[in-house]
């Protein structure tokens, strides 16, 4: 397993590496001048500084590696510093937004607590709805409890996130106003009563994208359930003795688990694609509105940043899915 670990990490190197020299060279080498979006207030002096911390006057590859030292190298080395109070990256050239004029992965620190406050809790509460209705469903196949969970799953996959989010803001808002129409991300939790505000405001945008990953992943877990209760194994632990609980929840889902870890592992970078529509609907000041506005104002260096940081989190937690295989199946063996 050790070995499977370090040779796919290697791997993932010069995939990593491919993914963004994709990615650079569809945002640097689009039509246009990168500056434009710099507002007219800003002095043609700073303009310039901003031009050569840039490297906008380089050669597209020299453009290239440098902004893989400032991703791999500079900003890590800032956090840490950051950290632990010293000043040892000060001064080092640094990937700037165009738009607010401050590094990029600064912005993207400040940002991503309120996107994990709402991504988080969502898919939690989304895969502990979605396995024991995909496992009942399945072994009370065409039972009415199947056909009500069969429903309500169509339901939660067909409808867009931008649909059901408007509707909880009109229901439960604007009718009976139970909860915040607009997330506050500048709420801060310091006893009890604000506490319950931040539940309150969290309750309509987790829900809505709990709801959707719940619907997707309750299918794939009912039908990796019913391809695996009419195996052999199965109806060999029966003739044996075993108790039905035995069956179904010591044999039957081990196996049946092992699609679905790679729809769960491979879900959560997609979760995050799916919150940049969830928090345009709550204005969730996180990531994903982040993403939208750095398009409209066409930020190429904080567009580049968080499609790259997506694309990691999809090597990474399809490495993840990978590994998890050998553990629910003792037949795959990687070494």
């Amino acid at each position: 397993m050790l070995n499977y670990t370090i040779r796919r990490l290697l791997i993932s190197i010069p995939t990593l590496l491919f993914i963004s020299l994709v990615i650079f060279l569809l945002l640097d080498l689009a039509p246009g001048d990168p500056m434009s979006s710099i507002p007219l207030t800003v002095p043609p002096e700073v303009k310039e500084k901003m031009r050569e911390a840039l490297g906008l006057g380089e050669p597209v590859h020299i453009r290239f590696l440098n902004w893989l030292y400032q991703f791999f190298v500079v900003e890590p080395q800032v956090a840490w510093d950051h950290l632990f109070g010293t000043d040892f990256a000060e001064g080092k050239q640094r990937i700037i937004s165009f738009q607010s004029r401050s590094p990029v992965m600064t912005v993207v620190a400040e940002r991503m607590p309120q996107t994990l406050w709402v991504v988080g809790p969502s898919y939690v509460i989304g895969i502990l709805i979605a396995l024991p209705i995909g496992i009942i469903s399945a072994y009370k196949q065409y039972s009415w409890f199947d056909q009500i969970g069969t429903f309500i799953s169509m339901i939660g996959f067909s409808i867009p996130t931008f649909f059901s989010g408007v509707l909880l803001i009109v229901v439960f808002s604007v009718i009976l106003q139970w909860f915040p129409s607009i997330y506050d991300t500048t709420h801060t939790v310091t006893d009890w009563g604000s506490f319950w505000y931040q539940v309150k405001q969290m309750i309509m945008p987790v829900s809505v994208l709990a709801l959707y990953n719940a619907a997707q992943i309750s299918r794939f877990m009912r039908a990796s359930m019913l391809d695996n209760l009419n195996q052999d194994y199965v109806r060999t632990a029966r003739a044996k003795g075993m108790s039905e609980k035995v069956v179904v929840l010591s044999h039957v889902l081990r196996n049946s688990m092992i699609p679905v870890v790679t729809v769960i592992a491979l879900g959560v970078p997609t979760i995050f694609g799916g919150a940049i529509i969830t928090e345009q609907v709550f204005q969730v000041n996180g990531l994903g509105q982040m993403l939208i506005t750095a398009i409209y104002a066409s930020d190429a260096p904080m567009v580049q940043t968080l499609t790259f940081i997506f694309a990691v989190l999809i090597v990474l937690f399809n490495l993840i899915a990978d590994i998890l295989y050998g553990i629910l199946d003792p037949r795959i063996r990687y070494d």
